[in-house]
């Protein structure tokens, strides 16, 4: 079988499966072996499939009249333990601040009363439900 990455050659942006050496980083290799025994026909058959079930299924932008499939990378990104943790806490920070300002602009109002947020930024927002005011 062909070496799939053979004739990769690294650009000058940080590449996240392979490293300096042409190695795949730890977080890649079981997916870096996983494509290297597919080969390119069965790679290429797997974009083919999903390009042809988001047409399907209408997962398409328009470009001059023609719908075209919205593109996704097939190869996904592998995400570690510890950089997850730090997204999660990150993520879950977000939540709760999403949260609290949403109980305040439908509660107290502090954000506006401190002159944060104007009122009419909230009260003009299609997405600002009139009757849930005060709730």
């Amino acid at each position: 079988m062909a070496d799939l990455f053979a004739d990769y050659r690294l650009g000058a942006a940080w590449d996240e499966m392979i490293d300096a050496d042409s190695r795949p980083r730890a977080p890649y290799r079981t997916l870096f072996e996983s494509m290297q025994n597919a080969g390119v026909p069965e790679l290429r058959a797997s974009v083919d499939s999903l390009a042809r079930a988001y047409l399907n299924q209408g997962v398409t932008f328009d470009v001059g009249g023609e719908e075209r499939p919205f593109p996704l990378d097939i190869v996904p990104r592998v995400i570690d333990d510890t950089t997850w943790q730090v997204i999660e806490s990150g993520v879950r920070q977000r939540v709760k601040a999403l949260e609290a300002f949403l109980a305040d602009v439908y509660g107290p109002a502090r954000a506006v009363d401190d002159g944060v947020v104007p009122r009419r930024v909230i009260t003009s927002s299609k997405h600002f439900p009139r009757a849930a005011d005060g709730i």
